[in-house]
This record gives structure tokens, C-alpha cells and sequence, in this order.
């Protein structure tokens, strides 16, 4: 091979430098070691530096028939890299060279050299435009009218690919003579939806597709062809034409409802036949068509003669198939005892029988979601009316006897928890009878039918406790409670794991009807705890957290502190303080500490505080080595902490003598994770009010850091650490307010922005902020008197939506010392902080009611003295 010198006639290649480059590509192919492949690839660089090596490269790909498929594909690929930077400064002989070859290898019998020709058109189309080869879009347009499979083929790939790299030159008015190309290859397009080769018909519709969000004039025009093309290829036996004609529907109705409006009803009937498409990936695709169908606002009465059929779809959907290896898991034909059986990754994660989270890995488990969800959608927009026809199919399958029926039956179930709320004025009436049949499901062999049970009565658990006012309602209450706890104990991990999270929905919804049983909650509650394996254990610490949150004090008892606490305290002390399920217990003990202030309790917490204290010490020596270890041991340990603090007063203070906690509490607040400075000063806050002489000699730093969270430019980012910093300050005012003076003005000039601002930030910050406003007002007036000018009329209005309680109080303290510090603002302000004194419903401090009577006693003379000068 020799570089270009002046030549008659076109461009040929030289038989000896086109087999040197053939052989070099061949060679390269094979598996020969690293240095002998640098020599290769050496020479081949040495010949890409002649200024015809990509003629000979795009001779290779296109002609060269008689190399391999694998060879000319390389030589295509160095080609369009080639070309990638350097294309307009090839000489136009060896560019119209390249192009034409480009445009012969479209039509060639293989696909893959006609796709990386296509590929590489595309690139050339973007370097150089379509100015640069107006003939283009001819030769395209005259390879789709050709009748050769193999050009149609091609020009689809070529079209594609430029609409991938370049997708405004083909709806350009200023692309091809003053025409917009797309509305041209369009027309063409739809013509190919009837071609006898799927391949084509499956290349067209994928081409049109692209087009459907930006809807160019020839394709809206065209639209009522277009979708005679979507329900032709609807029947299509490819499975990949039928799912592109569902993702052509899905977008349409997403982005182009009226387009579809005029034949909803073929539409309709499409997407229910693919909704029941044997190929469960497509099925699952149309199954999401529903709930777009919805966002659309498509007048839901265009579906109501199609319910029927629609919901038998979706319940048939909704069951486990027969081949599904799901099953294997569940142990549905024995009554396998797994619950020994240490977790399994796959095991945590939620596998709740309906529920938002994803499990991308499963599109069975995907499908049954969806369809669940869309008859949960269906439920609520059309409520009771889908009862009609799909109670009975209900009714037929929960009666069905039989092993192989389990399937229908336990579907059956599970869809009478997704319709339970959607429904409920259709099933009330028959509640009773709804829950009878379902309790004794609770026993049943197959394990997914007590699992999906006990989820389904949950749904339910509103309704029960609502009609547990009456005898036979509260007998029926009983019993579902009674079912839900001798689950707890079943032998196999998933259905423990539904029985505890219905427990807990039960448990949000009776609250106080559950004292009389609290005991033998108790009970079935830390019986099997001993046993549980991980993903269940932070089931059933929920379930324990949410039990303490609706009986409340009624836990503070020493019979109940018994059965709760030392088993908690035994699974506790078996974990190592850097076991990931020592967090759940955390959380646990977090929600338990808020209900039991008793002496009973008490004996245990220096032991949980010591081990807070551990964990903490040990997380941060162990960042110290690895940055970014894990800092949920240290927000957990710290949350439970300021639980503690807040609940143990009198006890907590020698436990915090005795400790490093201050000193730790410092490097906590310094943590570059906002999760954990949140924590942090939400403790400081609390030891603040309990203990602020532990806090000595550090609390110029602590004051110096809580000050640095407000001034961080948009903290909405870390707007929880602000949060309980601006909190932290207003209590460290009332505690120590020498030391809170030199920050004053400080803090002040960051609280200010803040209430001015207050409709754009997150109302709990303004509360804090006019507390903490407030505290400082009270403790430092001097300080805080000539800022008042900037900031009383948003002051007040902040304190005027500010709920009621101790905090509200000790800012109207601060507000009353304002007024009196500074009359002049107050006077002019005088209808603000009316409003804000009118916003208390009852003042419940006589001292404070006492000077808010002298305030505005001060300012109706005030008013008066004005009158008599006038």
C-alpha cells in the first residue's frame, strides 16, 4: 500500500495493501499473547496513517465477500472510529469513495454488516450533516421501494440509527429540499406493518415508535393507519412485534390521549388481549397500561362494559403458575419447618404477597404486583360496581376443594385485600361473613395461602375494630386477633413474617382495645423471638414498636415490663456491637423507652446505655480506618439516647457523669453525615435540658457548631440538622445563657431570613426558629432588643401558627420582654403581636398569662393616651 498520489479514473484498491490489512485483522482475531498483539496492532496504525487506509477499511466491509463476516465487521468498526475526528478533513474523492460503499453494504445478505454500515452513516451523517451527502435520503427512500428485503432492511437500520445520533435532522424543514424527511419515511413505514418478513415489520414499528412522544404532522395525520398498523401486529406470533405495539400504546395514552380517544374501544380490546399474553414479560407491560389509563383521565365510563373481562385477567394474573420456582421456596406442598433456617440474602427482602416494593428479578412476582395493583386502581375508581360479576368468581374460588386449586384459591384471597378498601361500601354488609371464611384460611396447609390470609384480614382490620363495639363484632375481633397471634408462632418464616406485620396494622387500629389482652400479647409477641431469623426479627420489633405506640402508658406496668424487656435484653446481648440486627432491637428499645418511665424499667437502662456508649466509641474508632463505614450504629445509639435522656431524668445524669458521652457527642456533631449530626444535636438538645452542667467546658464548641448548621448556604439539603440545631440553641439559652451571649447576634442574623422566608421552608424550622428567637429574647433581651426592628411582624406571625405547649411558652416569654425593651417597634407592630397572643387557646402558665394581660394592658393605655392627644 502507498500513499495517494494522482490517479485516473475512481479509487481501487491495491490487491497488495488490501490483503496486508485483511491479514493483520485476521491476525488481530486470533488469541495470540500481548506483545505479538502490540506488533499487530503497531502495523495497523502505521497503515492508518496513509490517506486511504479507511477506503480500503470501507472496501473491507462492504465488498470483500469472500473474508469472514467477523473480519469485515472489525474493519467496519475501525472504520467508523476512524472517522469519528477526522472525517471533513478527508479528501471529497476518498469521502464519496467511503459513502458509496457505505450505502452498497445496507443491501448486503448479512444483518451485521448491514448494521454496522448503518452505524457508521449515522456517524458520517453527524460529522459532516446531510449538506455534506444530499443524496442520502434518496437512496434510503429508494432502497424501502425496492422490494429487496435485505435494502429494506438496511435503509430501516441507517434511518434508525440516524434518528438515535441526530433526531432533529429527520423533522427538519431545512433537511431534504425544504421537506420534513420523517413525514416521508413515515408513510413508507406504515407499509412495511403488512410485510410478509417479521424481521421488517418488527424494524418499521420500532422506527415509528421513536416518533410517537414528539408526534411529527405525518405521523398525527397518519394516526388512524398507524394504529390499524398497532392492532394488525397485535396478532403478530413474534412476541418482541407484539410487546413494541404495547409500548406504542402505553406512550401514546401517556403522552397523547386524544390520539387513542376516537378508538378507545379497539384500543381496550388490544391491551386486554396482551394483558393475557403468554409471554409474562409482555404481559407485564400491559398490565401498567391501566394505571396510565388513569393518569390520562380518560372518562372512566369508556371501560365499564369491559370490567368482567378485565378483572378475570387480572385475577388470573394474580395466581402463582404451576412451573413457578417460587413455589419451591414457600414449601406449599408440606408443612416444611423452615424457621431454623438461617436467611438467605434473596430472603430479605420485602416479600410482602402485594405490596410497592420492587423485585426486578422476578417477573412473576412482578406480574401478580401489577395486576394487583391495577384491580386496587379499578376498586377505587369504580368502587362496589366491580362486585357484580367478580364476587362470584371470588366466592367459586375460595370454595374450590382440592390441591390443585390452591393456586385460584389463594389468589382469590389475596385479591379481596387489594379491593378491601376500594370496595369496602359493596363488601361492609357482608363483613362478618368475609372474615369467617378467611380466619380458618389461617390453618391451611399451603403456606401461601396463611400468609396471603393473614395480609388480607389485615386490609380488614379498620372495618373489624370498627364493629368490635357490639358482642358478635367484638367476639369476631378476638378471634382475628387470636389467629394473628398463634401465627406468630407458625413454623415457616414467611408466614410468621405476614402474621407479625397484620398484627401490627391490628395493633394501629385497636390502640386501647387491646389492654385486656395486652398480657398475652406480650406473651406470643416474645415467645418465638429467641427463634426468629433476621428479616423477621425487624418484623416483629415493628410490630413491638407499633404495639407500645398504641397502648401507650398502659405498658408501664411491672407485670408487662417483665415479659417485655428481658428477652429483648437477651436477644440484645447475643449480637456483637457490629451486627446490622443489633439496629433493629435499637429502634425497638428507641419506641419502648418513650412508654416506660417505671422503676421496673429503669434497672435496665445503665446497661443499654453502657452498650449505646460502646457502639458508638467502637463506630467511631473504626472510621477512623474506614471513612465510610456504616453510621446507622451511631444515629440509632444516639436516637435511643436522647429517648432515654428525655424519659430518665433523675437517672440518666450519673450515667453521663460517668461516661465519655460529652466528648463523644462532640465528634458526633463535627460527623460529616448529616444522618448523624441530626442525631447528635438532637441529644445536645436533650442533655441540654436534663444535664447542661456535663456539657461544661465544651459548650463554646458545641454553641460554635449548632451556630455553623444555620449558616450553611441552602441547608433545605440538610434541613433535619438545621432543624434540631436551632433547636439545641433555644434550649442551651434557657440553660446556660452566659455562654449562649457571644453567639447571639450570630444566631439572630440566621433565625431572621428564616421567618422572613417561612412559606418556602419546612414549617417545623419556622416553629423552632421563633422558639428559639423567643428563648434567646427572654434569657439575653439587651442583646436581642435592637434586632427587633428587622424581624417582630414575621416573629409574630411564625408564633401565631405555632402549636401550643412549653416551648410556645417560653417564646411568648421572650415576646412579653421584647415589648417592653423596645415599646417603639412593639407599637408599631401592634396588630402582629395581637394575632399571636389571640393564637393561644388557653395560656396555661399564670405567670405568663400575667404578664400577656400586662402587655396588652400597657398597650390599650398606650392607645389611649394617643386618643386624649387627639
Amino acid at each position: 500500500m502507498r500513499r495517494t498520489i494522482t490517479r485516473l479514473g475512481p479509487w481501487q484498491p491495491h490487491d497488495e495493501g488490501l490483503n496486508q490489512i485483511i491479514l493483520l485483522l485476521l491476525l488481530d482475531n486470533l488469541p495470540f499473547s500481548t506483545v505479538i498483539r502490540v506488533q499487530i496492532r503497531m502495523q495497523l496504525l502505521h497503515f492508518s496513517l496513509f490517506d486511504d487506509f479507511n477506503n480500503y477499511l470501507a472496501f473491507i466491509l462492504s465488498r470483500a465477500k469472500d473474508v469472514p463476516v467477523e473480519i469485515r465487521k472489525v474493519a467496519g468498526l475501525l472504520l467508523k472510529n476512524g472517522l469519528m475526528d477526522v472525517y471533513n478533513l478527508i479528501e471529497p474523492e476518498h469521502q464519496q469513495y467511503i459513502k458509496l460503499q457505505l450505502l452498497y453494504g445496507l443491501g448486503e445478505a448479512d444483518q451485521h454488516i448491514r448494521s454496522t454500515c448503518g452505524t457508521t452513516i449515522s456517524n458520517v451523517v453527524q460529522q459532516g450533516g446531510i449538506s455534506g451527502w444530499p443524496e442520502l435520503f434518496h437512496t434510503l427512500l429508494h432502497f424501502l421501494n425496492s422490494g429487496d428485503p435485505n435494502r429494506n432492511g438496511g435503509a430501516m437500520d441507517a434511518l434508525s440509527k440516524i434518528s438515535e445520533n441526530t433526531p432533529e435532522l429527520l423533522d427538519s424543514d431545512d433537511a431534504w429540499s425544504g421537506q420534513r424527511p420523517i413525514n416521508i419515511f413515515l408513510l413508507e413505514l406504515f407499509e412495511f406493518f403488512h410485510s410478509p418478513h417479521a424481521n421488517l415489520r418488527k424494524l418499521s414499528l420500532r422506527f415509528v415508535n421513536k416518533y410517537i412522544i414528539s408526534m411529527p404532522s405525518g405521523l398525527y395525520t397518519s394516526k388512524n393507519k398507524y394504529l390499524d398498523g398497532l392492532f394488525l401486529l397485535a396478532n403478530e406470533p413474534d412476541a418482541a412485534v407484539r410487546k413494541l405495539v404495547c409500548t406504542a400504546l402505553l406512550q401514546l395514552v401517556e403522552f397523547h390521549p386524544s390520539v387513542l380517544e376516537p378508538r378507545l374501544k379497539d384500543v381496550i380490546e388490544c391491551m386486554l388481549q396482551l394483558n393475557k399474553d403468554n409471554n409474562d414479560v409482555l404481559a407485564l407491560e400491559a398490565c401498567g397500561f391501566w394505571s396510565k389509563y388513569w393518569d390520562a383521565q380518560i372518562p372512566p365510563e369508556n371501560l365499564r362494559e369491559y370490567l368482567p373481562h378485565l378483572t378475570l385477567i387480572l385475577l388470573s394474573n394474580m395466581a402463582y403458575p404451576n412451573d413457578d420456582d417460587l413455589l419451591a421456596d414457600a414449601e406449599v406442598i408440606d408443612a416444611k419447618e423452615d424457621e431454623s433456617i438461617p436467611d438467605r440474602y434473596q430472603d430479605l427482602k420485602p416479600q410482602l404477597p402485594c405490596s410497592d416494593e420492587d423485585d426486578d428479578t422476578c417477573t412473576i412476582c412482578n406480574l401478580r404486583k401489577c395486576s394487583a395493583s391495577a384491580l386496587d386502581v379499578l376498586s377505587n375508581v369504580f368502587g362496589a360496581k366491580i362486585l357484580l360479576t367478580f364476587m362470584p368468581i371470588i366466592e367459586a374460588n375460595l370454595s374450590a376443594t382440592g390441591d390443585e386449586a390452591w393456586r385460584d384459591k389463594e389468589a382469590a384471597v389475596l385479591a379481596l385485600g387489594v379491593i378491601a378498601r376500594g370496595c369496602i361500601n359493596g363488601l361492609y354488609p357482608r363483613l362478618s361473613e368475609i372474615v369467617a371464611s378467611l380466619i380458618p384460611l389461617l390453618d391451611h396447609k399451603f403456606t401461601l395461602i396463611r400468609s396471603t390470609s393473614c395480609w388480607t384480614l389485615s386490609q380488614f382490620s379498620k372495618y373489624i375494630v370498627q364493629d368490635s363495639g357490639n358482642k358478635k363484632g367484638y367476639e369476631q375481633f378476638d378471634m382475628v386477633l387470636t389467629a394473628f397471634l398463634q401465627r406468630i408462632s407458625d413454623t415457616n418464616k414467611l408466614v410468621q413474617g405476614a402474621a407479625c406485620s397484620a398484627l401490627a396494622i391490628l395493633e394501629e387500629e385497636a390502640a386501647e382495645k387491646l389492654a385486656p389482652r395486652l398480657k398475652e400479647i406480650l406473651q406470643h409477641l416474645m415467645h418465638p423471638l429467641g427463634e426468629y431469623q433476621k428479616r423477621n426479627l425487624r418484623i416483629i420489633c415493628d410490630a413491638i414498636g407499633t404495639l407500645v405506640d398504641a397502648v401507650g402508658e398502659e405498658l408501664d406496668q411491672p407485670v408487662y415490663v417483665e415479659i417485655l424487656i428481658p428477652p429483648l435484653i437477651q436477644k440484645w446481648q447475643n449480637f456483637s456491637i457490629f451486627d446490622k440486627d443489633l439496629l433493629t432491637l435499637l429502634e425497638c428499645f428507641t419506641s419502648i423507652v418513650q412508654a416506660l418511665r417505671s422503676i421496673e424499667f429503669s434497672q435496665f437502662t445503665e446497661h443499654l446505655f453502657s452498650r449505646c456508649i460502646t457502639i458508638i466509641e467502637a463506630q467511631q474508632q473504626l472510621a477512623k480506618a474506614h471513612p465510610f463505614s456504616d453510621k446507622d450504629f451511631i444515629t440509632c445509639s444516639l436516637d435511643f439516647l436522647s429517648g432515654l435522656t428525655g424519659c430518665f431524668h433523675n437517672g440518666i445524669e450519673s450515667l453521663v457523669l460517668q461516661s465519655n458521652l460529652r466528648d463523644m457527642l462532640l465528634k458526633c456533631c463535627r460527623d460529616g453525615a448529616p444522618d448523624v449530626r441530626q442525631s447528635a444535636f438532637g441529644l445536645l438538645g436533650d442533655l441540654a435540658r436534663v444535664c447542661p452542667i456535663h456539657l461544661h467546658p465544651r459548650v463554646p464548641e458545641f454553641l460554635y457548631l449548632v451556630v455553623k448548621q444555620l449558616k450553611i448556604p441552602k441547608f433545605e439539603k440538610t434541613i433535619s440538622v438545621a432543624n434540631n440545631a436551632c433547636w439545641a440553641i433555644g434550649e442551651l439559652a434557657v440553660q446556660v445563657p452566659q455562654e449562649i451571649s457571644p453567639f447571639v447576634a450570630t444566631v439572630i442574623s440566621c433565625l431572621i431570613p428564616i421567618l422572613h422566608q417561612s412559606e418556602g421552608v419546612v414549617k417545623s424550622m419556622v416553629e423552632n426558629s421563633a422558639i428559639t428567637l423567643g428563648r434567646l429574647a427572654f434569657v439575653c433581651p439587651d442583646l436581642v432588643s435592637p434586632h427587633m426592628e428587622k424581624c417582630m411582624q414575621s416573629w409574630c406571625i411564625s408564633l401565631s401558627t405555632t402549636r401550643d405547649g412549653i416551648e410556645k411558652e417560653d417564646a411568648f416569654k421572650g415576646l412579653c420582654a421584647m415589648v417592653k425593651a423596645n415599646p417603639s417597634v412593639a407599637q408599631s407592630s401592634l396588630v402582629y403581636v395581637c394575632k399571636a397572643i389571640a393564637s393561644w387557646t388557653k395560656i396555661w402558665s399564670t405567670e405568663l398569662n400575667t404578664e400577656v394581660c400586662k402587655v396588652m394592658h400597657d398597650y390599650q393605655q398606650s392607645i389611649n393616651v394617643l386618643a386624649d392627644a387627639y
